[in-house]
């Protein structure tokens, strides 16, 4: 009897809606508490780091808009790397049947997309070297901006470049799959978890290229410059 019941997958809300979960154990959180803590905390550390680059102190020249919402950008893929993203690398295997605030997050979040609780071999590396590489370089190159250290262009070129690598192959290896591991066309798990939270990191970091394409060709024209006057 014992052996029967341990083999009956639980019931569950992801999709395909064949998929078994042995060890799932359903949020006890409303949906609205996970996102409330998510946006709450994502526009805290925004207002702090748009002060922090608006402060004369840090280097007595201001900064334009344009590039202090770059900052703020930068700031939140640090918190979002390092803690949420950073969470799924070290417990992905535990999530499906945790109850911790962030395991809770992520099994809302895996409504739009599955793989994040079946311990997907694609999601679960991608999103370790998400965590661990563009976590802490995020953070570097929100202090390399504020203190305008020369390699400030680099670490943004670099930065959105894995971003960008890590966020089209997360679409592409879905859609090799028929999209199956989300309720097609379904108004906030697909299009909203889904389609535009992670769109996000692929219109950011494109235009953070181009930006960094510009400031980086415009310095090596000005060495080469140099360097031609003195022959």
């Amino acid at each position: 009897m014992g052996l029967e019941a341990e083999a009956l997958a639980v019931p569950h809300p992801y999709w395909p809606r064949d998929l078994e979960l042995r060890r799932y154990v359903p949020n006890d959180r409303p949906t609205w508490h996970s996102l409330s803590f998510l946006f709450s905390a994502s526009a805290a550390l925004l207002t702090l780091t748009w002060l922090a680059a608006g402060w004369r102190g840090w280097t007595g020249a201001p900064m334009r808009t344009g590039r202090r919402l770059a900052i703020c950008w930068f700031a939140i893929c640090g918190f979002i790397h390092g803690v949420i993203e950073g969470w799924f690398s070290l417990y992905h295997t535990e999530i499906p049947g945790d109850q911790c605030f962030l395991s809770q997050l992520w099994k809302e979040y895996a409504k739009g997309d599955s793989r994040y609780v079946i311990e997907d071999n694609f999601t679960v590396c991608m999103e370790t070297i998400t965590a661990w590489a563009w976590g802490p370089l995020s953070l570097w190159t929100v202090l390399a901006f504020l203190q305008r250290q020369p390699h400030r262009y680099v670490l943004q070129l670099v930065v959105s470049l894995g971003q960008l690598y890590g966020d089209v192959l997360y679409f592409y290896t879905e859609y090799r799959e028929g999209f199956a591991h989300s309720e097609m066309w379904h108004p906030l798990y697909f299009w909203f978890y889904f389609v535009f939270m992670n769109a996000l990191w692929i219109i950011i970091p494109s235009i953070l290229l181009l930006d960094a394409w510009g400031h980086l060709s415009a310095a090596q024209r000005a060495l080469d410059a140099v360097k031609a006057k003195k022959h």
